[in-house]
């Protein structure tokens, strides 16, 4: 196993998390700084939705700042055993599940019985940017119940292979750049922005180049 940083702030802060080996991409914790301080506001309550979870510590970390539960999806049966023992070392094992599943197969069949979600993480491997794409566009289907009204959906890729910035009832907002590492944040398209001035333009990080090694 190796190293997924920590849980930087709520009631987990601090506690250790593990990945499940070198190939996985955790979220560094400049680009949980970012995400999260974005994304604060809307957490209390929130359902959330960790998609090619890894070693789940992007919906620990919602969780523990206080969103209200968080499945998470993950088709690697190693990884579905660390994001367990990651949850109950954070002390959030009640309010999270893991699910062994292909992340495509599932948003097209059980996602709908488990949602609506109010954010969604998608952080599938860099080299299969159609993965990503794909995982869009279950989530985008106009009519689908799979999201609420004011979701953030949030895709975690390669910075040269961004995602389409519009795709079914999604728009992307804003773009973060971390390095090699980029940021999509998505709304429903005619939901409120707090923040509209910040719309899609990228806005590169450099300070935070070296927040990730491996490719996922």
């Amino acid at each position: 196993m190796s190293d997924a940083g920590r849980v930087i702030a709520g009631t987990a802060r601090g506690t250790c998390l593990i990945a499940p080996g070198e190939g996985t991409r955790p979220f560094g914790d400049r680009v949980k700084q970012t995400l999260f301080a974005i994304l604060e506001p809307d957490l209390p309550g929130a359902r959330v939705l960790d998609l090619f979870a890894g070693s789940g510590a992007g919906g620990i970390e919602a969780l523990s700042r206080a969103a209200a539960y968080a499945i998470f999806v993950e088709r690697d049966a190693v990884a579905c055993r660390v994001i367990a023992e990651n949850l109950a070392k954070a002390r959030l094992a009640e309010r999270g599940r893991v699910a062994r599943a292909d992340v495509v197969a599932y948003l097209g069949d059980r996602a709908a019985l488990d949602g609506p979600f109010d954010l969604v993480l998608i952080d599938p491997p860099y080299a299969e940017p159609k993965l990503l794409e794909s995982a869009l566009a279950r989530l985008a289907v106009p009519g689908a119940p799979l999201l609420t009204a004011t979701a953030w959906v949030v895709a975690k890729h390669f910075w040269r292979t961004a995602p389409p910035s519009a795709v079914g009832l999604l728009a992307s907002v804003r773009t973060r750049r971390f390095g090699e590492t980029a940021l999509t944040f998505y709304r429903r398209e005619g939901s409120a922005l707090r923040d509209e001035e910040e719309s899609a333009a990228a806005i590169p990080d450099r300070s935070a180049a070296e927040s990730e090694e491996a490719a996922r």
